[in-house]
């Protein structure tokens, strides 16, 4: 088949890397456009530079939806689109395009966790378990009929940032599967059940705090889910001081503790452990943060010579 790929980043680059080496022709590439304008480093797009790299056809519109890109689109007499990470809404002129459909590379198990961050709260919810849906796109937010699935479980230690790579890598060869099956007509749709929908919408930079009222096991979890972004922070709060943020990257979830503190108290071993404490009577031991400003240290490099006998995290 004549194939378009969509994508913008790095999610969707070992699927090109799949689809360059595979039978099909990828006839174009296509991403969002250059950054430019104040303020703008120079952003590297991993899909462009692939795309250059193979010699391919790159297009990067402005809206994929204008009657310009519709038509250089319908010039390139592709049979199928597939999306991944692509980021512009699909209006239903580009969706009625190709005529085998488009098709979307989806980081989680559907009907659970539509929307654009899948991975982040699968993790922050407490899932064991997490994969990759490939379905049909259709114009309500990822509603369409499933066509493929493959599953794996999350790690007790994963971030979203490695669970991102490791579904990423998971995508490329059950694409591969799917293209296959659509050209031999040999797929069966199946439709989302609506009644097990749950969404997963952007993350705002807020949502990073940690909250200490919630569990030992909740607290990690969202630890893990909010990393590499918007990042999981508290504020360091010692006497009449300004508070200091603090971003914690590894803590060990503890189900009990023997001491009565309400959460964010903070206390320390005698070997310069640091442990606080969540809600429910549980507590973590802090393995590794990073104070605004310096690098990444482990909790007993953090407690080296700091008065911290009255200090708590907010």
């Amino acid at each position: 088949m004549r194939i378009i790929f969509f994508g913008s980043g790095s999610f969707g680059l070992p699927t090109l890397h799949a689809l360059i080496r595979c039978e099909h022709e990828v006839v174009a590439v296509v991403t969002q456009p250059d950054k430019t304008g104040r303020g703008h480093h120079r952003h590297v797009n991993p899909i462009k530079e692939a795309a250059n790299e193979a010699g391919l056809t790159l297009l990067q519109p402005a809206n994929v939806n204008d009657d310009d890109s519709l038509n250089e689109l319908r010039e390139l007499k592709a049979e199928l689109f597939i999306t991944a990470s692509y980021g512009q809404l699909l209006k239903q002129p580009f969706l009625d395009l190709p005529p085998r459909g488009t098709i979307n590379l989806h980081a989680s198990l559907l009907p659970k966790y539509r929307g654009a961050a899948p991975i982040h709260y699968a993790i922050w919810s407490g899932e064991t378990q997490t994969g990759i849906t490939i379905f049909q796109v259709v114009k309500k937010l990822d509603a369409g009929d499933m066509l493929a699935k493959v599953t794996t479980p999350i790690g007790p230690h994963e971030t979203t940032g490695d669970l991102f790579d490791r579904l990423a890598d998971l995508a490329a060869p059950l694409t591969l599967e799917v293209i296959d099956g659509i050209a031999q007509g040999t797929l069966t749709p199946e439709p989302q059940n609506e009644a097990e929908v749950t969404f997963a919408r952007s993350l705002r930079k807020e949502q990073g705090q940690i909250d200490w009222s919630k569990s030992a096991a909740e607290v990690d979890c969202h630890i893990r889910a909010m990393q590499p972004w918007p990042g999981p922070f508290t504020f360091l709060r010692i006497d009449d001081r300004e508070p200091e943020r603090i971003v914690m990257t590894a803590v060990e979830p503890l189900d009990f503790t023997t001491h009565e503190a309400l959460p964010g108290a903070m206390r320390i071993s005698d070997d310069g452990e640091l442990f606080v404490a969540c809600g429910r009577e549980t507590e973590v031991r802090v393995e590794k943060l990073k104070p605004a400003g310096k690098r990444e240290m482990t909790a007993t490099e953090f407690t080296r010579g700091r008065s911290l006998s009255q200090a708590t995290f907010l």
